[in-house]
């Protein structure tokens, strides 16, 4: 599933979007989070496929996990 998402700094000023598409990991999970479910998903979008969510949802979580919050005690 990893190499269905791209970064490439001439699509989308560098986020990481669906291969060769325009659709950003971050507006799938928008759709998502806002209650779109995947098959409005995928028919308002018909380039997307149900892997290309998973995906987005996989890189997300990725994404999440390499997250580090340090705190500062002043």
């Amino acid at each position: 599933m990893k190499n269905r998402i791209v970064l490439d700094p001439d699509v989308m000023v560098g986020k990481p979007v669906i291969k060769g598409t325009r659709i950003t990991v971050e507006m799938i999970l928008r759709q998502l989070s806002q209650g779109i479910s995947i098959d409005e998903l995928l028919d308002n979008y018909p380039h997307l496929t149900r892997k290309d969510v998973y995906a987005a949802i996989a890189y997300a979580s990725e994404r999440m996990i390499e997250d580090r919050i340090y705190s500062l005690k002043v």
